[in-house]
């Protein structure tokens, strides 16, 4: 193993673990830290990406965002809600120092404006081939053909 395979492994493991920790700690955003992950580990080791794509949650999520290459605008605003309402649970009920508060705050507004605006946003079935509208009007040559089957 090469020096610097070495270090996409190390700096792979950190970011793991980061967003793991992002899981649980209010405005600590998850989705970039395993998006690095991902992108370390096929750096580093081939072995551990396939293994991080394979874990249930979390190579589920990798996938889907690889292709769709980026969250839906619904993913986005569902993940920032969810992590405002955890981050003004903790603020409110659980963190007595206005330090750490502001703190927590300032990586929340961090974590929104990488969701917002760092990652890409994916138009929902934006990889599927383009299906007929539905409610477009006939076109003239299936027009003549009704008429035809209505006489």
């Amino acid at each position: 193993m090469t020096f610097l395979k070495f270090i996409y492994i190390l700096l792979g493991t950190i970011a793991f673990f980061l967003g793991m920790l992002g899981v649980f700690v209010p405005g600590l955003p998850t989705t970039p830290f395993l998006l690095i992950t991902a992108w370390l580990y096929l750096k580093g080791s081939e072995r551990l990406y396939n293994k991080l794509l394979n874990t249930r949650v979390v190579g589920n999520y990798i996938r889907e965002y690889q292709k769709q290459r980026g969250m839906t605008l619904r993913q986005k605003i569902s993940s920032i809600g969810v992590m405002w309402f955890m981050i003004t649970i903790s603020v409110v009920f659980f963190i007595p120092d206005e330090t750490v508060s502001m703190i927590v705050l300032i990586v929340g507004a961090i974590g929104t404006v990488v969701m917002g605006f760092v990652v890409r946003t994916a138009r929902p079935g934006e990889d599927d081939p383009p299906q007929p509208d539905k409610h477009a009007e006939p076109s003239k040559e299936s027009g003549k053909d009704d008429a035809a089957v209505k006489n």
